[in-house]
């Protein structure tokens, strides 16, 4: 008796490579029901995201080929944003038949984890004592220790030569000099510039070929992709005008002008949000803490935010949640539909590649000053937290624990630490 699996790939479309199904409206539905089990179950973030959504879609059911999985997956880290969520987005417009599929991907891998962190905002709030205080530094030394596993991961993919390291150092030493949501965005625009003039190789003749043979194709009209690009932009740029500081302009922007994914998120929002006094430095970094624990995006850290910051200025912590969370996926997406049909030809300039990766280079300085500021100076404290932080660091790199279990891990510690 035939796999299920097996069937399934022998009636896929030989053009299209997608699996049939009987309606639009069931389509949509398997688009909601996937998503949500791997919204509940996928940890260990982005790059384990990708590798989930590989084997579960396109190595199982069949939404797609190798080939064009893989442009999209270009195509998605090429943008700002959360690339994971983006790749889910791209995934359910491809089975879901539009930019609905999208919306319904986006839903069921992005709820679990906003409503577990959402819940955990809430009762952080009454957790009092040596025992809530030893928790607490617990996931302060997890964020440590996860965001130094992101830089040392990042940097050896993304500075692989003198010249990108070089850019990473430089972007470190202009944050070193001025530290502020913007001078963040402009160090990464600096790599940009830079990385178009000095990271050209000769490989962009090839890189034109392969992004040309890919053939990926999103269903998404001109019209369409044309309004999400002014949108983008018209909000980006009138945010900061009309509604400076509020919860919509710190989120968008922060969605908007993040390129790597969830852990480089972390320097612009404690910029835009501790330093501005809206929310403690402690319940920022344990609530980054308590992001690795749960599956689905890391971005839904915005819902811990959005809650907490709420709270302070005496507002409902659920409106917060969802306008900061809506607020923080929003610009990804936007441009996700707003640059599916030309991706291309722009992939296909050496120009545009080069300076892509200046700014994945600024990025890994970006990564590397929050490292210090706010992570270490505020969380290892003692030579015991530069131990344990250490373990913790060497336990992702060198044993490959699941960030969840180090969570875990941690909080016993802490706990253990705190009533001694």
């Amino acid at each position: 008796m035939s796999h299920p699996d097996e069937t399934a790939r022998r009636e896929r479309d030989p053009v299209t490579h997608v699996a049939p199904l009987a309606s639009d409206k069931a389509r949509r539905s398997e688009v909601l029901r996937t998503f949500l089990t791997l919204g509940l179950t996928s940890f260990g973030g982005p790059i384990a995201h990708l590798g989930y959504f590989h084997d579960e879609l396109v190595r199982r059911r069949g939404w797609l080929s190798d080939k064009a999985y893989a442009e999209l997956v270009a195509l998605c880290q090429f943008l700002p944003g959360p690339a994971s969520s983006q790749v889910g987005f791209a995934l359910g417009m491809v089975r879901g038949g539009g930019v609905m599929g999208g919306i319904l991907a986006w839903i069921g891998f992005t709820l679990p984890s906003a409503l577990a962190l959402l819940v955990l905002a809430l009762v952080a709030g009454s957790l009092e004592g040596p025992l809530a205080s030893g928790v607490i530094h617990g996931l302060k030394l997890v964020a440590v220790a996860v965001v130094a596993q992101a830089i040392w991961g990042m940097a050896r993919k993304l500075c692989p030569d003198f010249r990108r390291t070089c850019l990473a150092l430089l972007a470190m030493l202009g944050l070193a000099l001025a530290q502020s949501a913007w001078a963040q965005v402009g160090v990464i625009a600096m790599g940009a510039v830079l990385g178009s003039l000095l990271c050209r190789d000769d490989k962009a003749a090839s890189m034109r070929q392969q992004a040309q043979a890919a053939g990926l194709s999103l269903p998404v009209s001109t019209r369409l992709a044309r309004y999400c690009l002014v949108a983008f932009f018209v909000l980006l740029i009138g945010l900061p005008l009309v509604a400076s500081g509020s919860l919509v302009d710190i989120f968008y922007r922060a969605g908007a002008l993040v390129f790597g994914g969830g852990h480089v998120v972390l320097p612009l929002l404690e910029a835009s949000t501790v330093e501005t006094g809206q929310i403690a430095a402690d319940t920022f970094l344990t609530g980054y803490g308590a992001a690795q624990a749960v599956p689905g995006p890391l971005f839904t850290f915005a819902a811990w935010l959005g809650a907490g910051m709420a709270q302070v200025g005496g507002g409902s912590a659920l409106f917060g949640a969802v306008i900061a969370l809506l607020s923080i996926f929003l610009p990804g997406i936007l441009l996700l539909i707003g640059v599916a049909p030309l991706w291309g030809r722009l992939r296909a300039r050496a120009g545009a590649r080069a300076a892509l990766a200046g700014a994945n280079a600024a990025v890994v300085g970006v990564l590397g000053m929050a490292l210090y500021d706010p992570l270490w100076t505020t969380s290892v404290l003692s030579r015991t937290d530069l131990v344990i932080a250490l373990a913790a660091f060497i336990a992702l790199t060198r044993f490959s624990l699941a960030p969840w279990k180090l969570v875990l891990g941690m909080v016993i510690l802490g706990a253990v630490r705190g009533v001694i």
